[in-house]
């Protein structure tokens, strides 16, 4: 098993924490139980990542169709966010890495806001690794808020709609202020996007792992770097485009 190329790193992962609740019931325990243990997983891959050097990590913690599932496991898993958040804030300012939200935070509790901002507030300055968290999110809902705003501007005269493109589009997301994902890895066997960043993926490497979260370790985060360091990565263009390139 060859090592990993520090040089061919993503810039930007991207990770959809799938199986949680399926570890769990496979030992016949609570569906927080195993959200609990996936809990333990982050910690273990976001400390992993800051080591490798990658500059982008944003991880899949609570989507917008969350909000369906029953009123009690809402509540725990908003707990338990909250309880990670005020626990991770030393140790995010120990290894330099920068806390940011995206999604819909007016729809999360008043406490679990409160710990968010605090955890962007007391990281803003740390200069390494940024560590996304996606927050009662859904990324048809960003489009169609993006649009909203931009028609806004549109109407008001402040922008002009002919000059609209992609660059200027994507301004208004969420994710304004960091690149496109490099790769995307999904856990649990699942393959699907399930509304996670449907504009950002565009030109994204996807890889799925049969991995519940709960049991994705260093080995398994390595085995799927490996895997997108023996892609190529074309762009649209062919691969002798990219060799006259370089």
């Amino acid at each position: 098993m060859h090592a990993l190329d520090t040089e061919k790193l993503p810039r930007h992962l991207a990770i959809i924490m799938d199986g949680n609740g399926r570890w769990a019931q496979e030992r016949m325990l609570k569906r927080i139980i195993g959200h609990q243990k996936g809990v333990e997983t982050v910690r273990v891959i976001v400390e992993e990542c800051s080591k490798l050097g990658i500059r982008y990590l944003t991880l899949f913690a609570f989507s917008a169709e969350n909000w369906l599932r029953p009123k009690t496991e809402v509540k725990a898993l908003m707990a338990l966010l909250k309880k990670y958040i005020k626990a991770e804030v030393a140790r995010m300012t120990a290894n330099n890495i920068r806390f940011n939200v995206i999604g819909n935070r007016d729809e999360l509790p008043p406490d679990v806001n409160d710990a968010v901002q605090e955890a962007i507030d007391r990281t803003e300055r740390n200069t390494g690794m940024v560590l996304t968290l996606a927050l009662s999110y859904g990324a048809r809902q960003e489009i169609i808020r993006a649009a909203a705003r931009l028609a806004a501007d549109i109407s008001a005269g402040t922008v002009n709609p002919g000059a609209v493109d992609e660059r200027s589009f994507s301004s208004y997301l969420f994710t304004a202020t960091i690149p496109d994902p490099d790769f995307l890895i999904r856990t649990s066997g699942e393959m699907r996007i399930s509304n996670f960043l449907l504009w950002q993926l565009a030109y994204t490497e996807l890889y799925f792992s049969n991995v519940n979260w709960p049991e994705f370790s260093r080995i398994e985060l390595h085995k799927a770097l490996r895997d997108y360091q023996s892609r190529e990565r074309r762009f649209g263009r062919t691969s002798a485009q990219l060799q006259n390139r370089s």
